[in-house]
């Protein structure tokens, strides 16, 4: 029996009413800076506002270069910096009014109650999520296991980090491209599944699950990988992961007299790195008041300052522990380690289970995926490395290439350097100035001199 609640239609309803007095404004302005475009958002605040905003940037495919946030109060004020996927700022004209009507619609709907952040429709698909431990040729079984049992894989995002795996997989019935609701063929599936993900080696556990995908996927991989306990470094796991090779630097201190926890963050840039930090700390149940964020050439310098959803600050070295090396995982989990390999090719059943078996028949191992499905082609995105983590040999790429095809799989490299891998972030000085400078405006600190 469903039992009606006053207090949350009444709930709903003021908030329904502060909409619409105080609706969010989104304004674009490509004036002020020769090198971005400015996008400015300001609404009625509450928890997660941030990470919505930082979501739908990121599904619009831009890249925030600088940001300014502040949402001590009912109100948050976020400027954000960025350009497009080349690197420059956004022409005039219909793109980004298209931007500015996308962001300012999305924003309004995403603040309505009983809603997820970048929510998809799944009455298209049956989606399963698994997490398990991560090891050479994992991804190729469970392809394989999926076409045994008649099923599609129409898109998939895999991420591997600490030698764990999590997975979110959409699937089809391959015969009738229909979601699968078939309780006991959705049992046999994850039973089928979870033998593959446990193998003989998970000291932990290995999970499947069937859900109605509604929580945005690389929201959901994080909130797997949290839950797996990524973070942590297992004793079965003798083997560090590639990642590990470029650890981000993260610190947390406390100011007593402002009532904030500062968490600063520098590390190689990437796409959708503030996305990640910012999701992190939103699931982890942490509120940010004031940030700043500066990309200057490789590097990233993020600064936070927040507090627990309770109102308090961090006030314990476990606790503080915590954060940082879950901000850390938050960083790693995709940073584009190994060799990329871009497949495009006409899409059919069991294409994902083939390619894969001749990564895994070539000494390939698979540290992230993202594939998808765009009518009736396949564009799939693969890093691979060797079985031992390292770089893979050029002769075994080019054998590779020439069993799948090589204007199917093409290598793309990656836009960094083994120097800037490398770099000591010579630009902290700058990042903390500007820094500074931001939050001695909004009287965070005495002086930034």
């Amino acid at each position: 029996m469903d039992y009606w609640s006053p207090s949350l239609d009444v709930d709903e309803e003021f908030e329904k009413l502060a909409i619409r007095m105080n609706p969010p404004r989104v304004t674009i302005d490509n004036t002020l800076n020769r090198k971005a475009t400015l996008i400015k958002v300001d609404s009625a605040n509450k928890h997660g506002s941030l990470l919505e905003v930082v979501q739908i940037l990121t599904d619009l495919n831009l890249t925030i270069i600088k940001a300014y946030i502040s949402s001590d109060g009912e109100w948050f004020m976020d400027v954000f910096h960025v350009v497009d996927q080349d690197g420059n700022k956004l022409p005039d004209g219909e793109l980004t009014e298209h931007i500015e009507q996308t962001l300012g619609s999305r924003v309004c709907s995403l603040w309505s109650l009983r809603r997820s952040v970048g929510v998809q429709a799944a009455a298209e698909h049956t989606t399963i999520e698994l997490t398990g431990r991560d090891r050479p040729g994992l991804l190729s079984e469970i392809f394989a296991v999926l076409v045994d049992l008649k099923c599609n894989v129409g898109a998939a995002e895999v991420w591997t980090h600490n030698s764990r795996m999590a997975s979110v997989v959409y699937i089809t019935d391959d015969t009738t491209g229909s979601p699968i609701d078939d309780n006991d063929r959705l049992s046999n599936i994850k039973k089928l599944l979870r033998y593959v993900l446990k193998g003989n080696r998970d000291k932990r556990y290995a999970n499947t699950a069937v859900t109605t995908g509604g929580t945005h996927t690389e929201r959901r991989l994080h909130q797997m990988m949290y839950a797996d306990r990524d973070y942590e470094w297992c004793d079965d796991d003798d083997v560090p992961s590639v990642s590990d090779r470029s650890k981000p630097l993260v610190t947390l201190e406390n100011i007593a007299d402002k009532g904030y926890t500062v968490v600063n963050m520098r590390c190689r840039d990437r796409p959708k790195l503030l996305f990640d930090t910012v999701c992190t700390l939103t699931d982890m149940q942490y509120v940010v008041f004031h940030a700043t964020v500066v990309v200057e050439g490789p590097e990233a310098y993020q600064e936070f300052y927040i507090r627990h959803l309770d109102g308090c600050t961090i006030s314990s070295d476990a606790e503080r522990q915590r954060v940082i090396r879950c901000l850390e995982a938050a960083i790693q989990r995709r940073t584009s380690e190994g060799i990329r390999l871009e497949l495009c090719s006409e899409d059919r059943v069991g294409l994902l289970s083939d390619v894969t078996r001749i990564f895994r028949e070539n000494g390939l191992s698979v540290i992230r995926a993202e594939v998808t499905t765009r009518g009736s082609q396949a564009v799939n995105v693969f890093y691979v490395t060797d079985a031992s983590g390292n770089p893979v040999k050029s002769d075994t790429i080019e054998a590779v290439r020439c069993d799948i095809g090589q204007t199917v799989l093409r290598v793309k490299h990656d836009t960094y350097s083994a120097e800037k891998e490398n770099n000591k972030f010579s630009f902290g000085n700058l990042f903390r100035s500007r820094s500074e400078k931001l939050l001695y405006n909004l009287g965070l600190i005495r002086s930034y001199s």
